[in-house]
């Protein structure tokens, strides 16, 4: 079997200079993930095809941790929540909540910034059937610890989805069954910041009526008043 391989990039905050931790291209931590990337990468070789990076400032006060990438979504165009429904609901709501400016084209190139905002994913490439197990979530989070460490300004940590909440859980090493996932819940963790929750914008949530943009809504009112709170 390959060796995973990993690659660390420096990256600059606004006082000092972090160490991050990140999947190199080619990482070949999970088996699974690798041959679905490499049927992938055969049959749409145009695609960005590999794991995805996070997107933002890394002084940033706001992280926002999705799953994984969408086969057509962030596989295809290389950045988190680009190109398929669960951004078409995202990044408008970044921009009327001021994290975000720009017009979102659904391209990585389409010119949108985040502002006082990251995102990421818990795993950093694309599962079958949008759905990692295990074993891949674990893989991930030196990549996901590594995001935490180097954001020294984080306040809170939006989890879009069960599986992301936890994967932060475990991250930081607190105890899942003490925090019980469910829309708009907050948590304050050990480490500072403020975990908030929010069913994931899928397509699916918002088709079954699971999520409703005024409940998406709701999560950033709720964000906006964490972090102004702690100005």
């Amino acid at each position: 079997m390959a060796t995973a391989k990993i690659s660390q990039t420096r990256v600059k905050t606004q006082d000092n200079m972090a160490e991050l931790l990140a999947p190199g291209r080619d990482c070949a931590k999970c088996p699974r993930l690798v041959a679905y990337r490499e049927a992938s990468r055969a049959a749409q070789p145009s695609w960005h095809n590999a794991p995805v990076q996070s997107t933002g400032p890394i002084g940033a006060r706001l992280l926002i941790t999705g799953l994984a990438p969408g086969m057509k979504g962030a596989n295809r165009t290389g950045r988190p929540f680009t190109g398929d429904y669960a951004g078409d609901l995202l990044f408008p709501t970044l921009t009327k909540y001021g994290f975000a400016e720009g017009v979102y084209g659904r391209a990585a190139d389409d010119g949108m910034r985040l502002v006082d905002c990251r995102i990421t994913n818990a795993v950093r490439c694309v599962p079958p059937q949008n759905k990692p197990i295990g074993a891949e979530v674990l893989a991930c989070r030196p990549f996901l610890l590594s995001e935490l460490a180097a954001m020294t300004e984080l306040r809170v940590i939006l989890a879009l989805g069960g599986i992301a909440h936890q994967a932060i859980l475990r991250t930081l090493g607190c105890k899942v069954s003490a925090h019980k996932f469910a829309h708009c819940a907050q948590f304050t963790l050990p480490s500072g910041p403020i975990l908030i929750d929010s069913y994931h914008c899928s397509r699916l949530n918002t088709n079954t009526g699971r999520l409703t943009e005024a409940m998406f809504h709701q999560v950033f009112e709720d964000i906006r008043e964490v972090l102004g709170s702690s100005d």
